[in-house]
This record gives C-alpha cells, structure tokens and sequence, in this order.
C-alpha cells in the first residue's frame, strides 16, 4: 500500500496485512453525495474507507473508489475497505451471499476488512430504515460462533482479506477469540471524549486485535438524538488550551486524542473543509498530561446504544463491565 504523507502511518494487523491507522467514516453519507466525497478524501490522502451494508451507499462509494483507480490516482492495493455483516445475515449460510452482495455493490473482487456488525442477530422483518435501524426490531438467537464459521468461509473464499468484530464486549471478544479457526483482527467499537472505552481497549490489545474507533466525535448528527443528550464539548476551554498551544482546532485536539489511545479513528465528514482538518492530526502530539486531561471528559456515556436489542441475549452493553 503506497502513499505520501499522513496516511503512509499504518499498523499491522495480527494476520500481517498492512492498514491505515485513520480512516473515513461513511455513516449517514447521502448516496447522492458520498461518490464526490470519497472523491475529495482520496485526493486529501485518505485511504481507509469504513462501509457497511446497512449504511445503503455501498454502491456510490464504490463508483467514487473505482473512479480514482480508472483515473490512476490510486490503485486497488493502496486502499483499505471495511465493511460489515447486518445482523438479519448472522446465519453461517447467510454470511458468504451477503459479503458477496456487498462486493457487487462495490464493484470490486474483495474487502479487505469484513467486520460482524453486531452481535446481536435480528429476524427479518421487511425494509431495512438505514437511518434507524433498530426500529421495531425483533431480536434471534443465534450462536456467534457460527456466524464467525461464515466469516472464516469469507477469506477461505477469497472475499475477504481480513475479518473482525464490531460492538463485541470483552466476553463475546473471548468467546471468538477461543474458538476461532482465523482470529479477528479488529473490534470497531465506539470510542470519545465521554467514553474513551479503555479498558476494553486494552483488552483487544492484549490479544493483538486492534481497535477501530466509530464515533470520535460523538456521532452529533445521529438520527435518534434526543434533545436531553449531551453534546461533545468543542467549545470547553481546556480543550480550546491544548488546540491554541498547537494552533490546532479543538476537533482535531480530540482527533489526536482518539489516536493516541491507540485506535485507528474513523471520522465522518461531508465538508470539504473539515475533511481536510479532520486528517491534520500527525504534525503534533499531546503530552501525558494534556492526554489526562482529555481522559478526565469520560463519563462512560454511551451514544450507539441500540437499547431496542436490549432483550436479546447477546446484547452488549449490559451486564458485563466492558
């Protein structure tokens, strides 16, 4: 994987694939503009790309992707793609048709990082509200072990060049992790200023899987925002502080943060400007004190909470400490 600048950090995986350490979000990105966006990020150095079937642009951001490879900005192998099982494919029959679904709806060979969504298995119900995706849901029983025999069938077939988890808490990690024939690589887990996730963090890291980290910034424009919810504080003073001494904004002070606790942030943007500054965040580094300092904005306030799976058994936010 070659690049110039900021996006040449990488990290190796514990299978020994190379991948980007920061990366672009693609949640709640319009179909109708994500393809010139994805565009932008190659031109801005970006080349890790977080999808999801469920985000319902896979298709448009595969025709920005392609673009770039057919106009020799990029090739195929300088890219990083993710994206992730939806919780009504969790049957191991189920797991090899819906990778492939997502490839057709790249247009490309494979990914090179396939993730189970969630833990939790939902029971088809119709359409999918790509915005609210837990609306009305009716959770199913399904062993992950099973869905995990799926996702080893995706690299045996060539689909996937990696795979890994998504919203795993430590025990369900444990569980993969001890019966896996091919070992996850990732959990992409929520990690922010008001829950930074550490331990789980350094769990993942103690049995070399690596944390990808969604919503570094919040998530403030999710859709089942309610107006009580507390916001990540930009404007705080002692994040201004840390930004003024490195003439840097507080988004990217934070940014650094979430890099720094060693994640790979996956931000989301559909501004060119802030998709600029959201990937300046190499030309410095916080101290240890200013990263306590950040580290005292925890809360262990959760944002992607999907409580309507609450009642499922695999449910992953209740009942274990991380």
């Amino acid at each position: 994987m070659s690049c110039r600048g900021p996006c040449s950090n990488q990290i190796t995986l514990n299978d020994g694939r190379r991948c980007p350490s920061y990366g672009l979000g693609t949640f709640l990105s319009k179909p109708e503009e994500i393809t010139e966006i994805i565009k932008l990020s190659i031109d801005i150095g970006y080349r890790l790309f977080d999808c999801a079937w469920l985000y319902g642009n896979e298709k448009e951001i595969g025709e920005g992707l392609r673009a770039k490879i057919e106009d020799k900005v990029i090739t195929r192998d300088d890219i990083f793609v993710v994206t992730k099982l939806w919780n009504t494919f969790h049957e191991q029959q189920k797991v090899v048709p819906a990778c492939k679904e997502s490839l057709k709806n790249f247009g490309l060979d494979y990914v090179d990082l396939y993730l189970i969504h969630w833990p939790c298995a939902q029971e088809d119900v119709g359409k999918v509200d790509f915005q609210l995706p837990f609306k009305d849901a009716v959770y199913s029983e399904y062993d992950i072990v099973e869905t995990w025999r799926g996702m080893e069938e995706c690299v045996r077939l060539g689909l996937a060049k990696s795979i890994g988890l998504s919203n795993f808490n430590s025990k369900q990690v444990q569980k993969i992790v001890d019966n896996a024939k091919i070992q996850p690589v990732v959990n992409q887990i929520e990690v922010n200023i008001f829950l930074n996730n550490k331990k789980l963090i350094k769990f993942c890291k103690d049995r070399n899987i690596q944390i990808m980290a969604y919503s570094p910034l919040g998530s403030p424009t999710r859709p089942w925002m309610k107006e009580s919810d507390p916001v990540v504080p930009l404007d705080h003073d002692k994040i201004a502080a840390i930004g003024k001494k490195y003439g840097k904004t507080s988004t990217q002070v934070i940014l650094r943060y979430i890099y720094q606790l060693g994640t790979v942030p996956i931000p989301k943007s559909s501004n060119p400007g802030r998709l600029k500054q959201n990937f300046e965040i190499f030309d410095f580094k916080l101290t240890d004190d200013e990263m306590d300092v950040m580290d005292s904005f925890n809360c262990d306030l959760r944002m992607c909470h999907a409580e309507e799976l609450l009642g499922s058994p695999e449910y992953p936010f209740k009942g274990v400490e991380f």
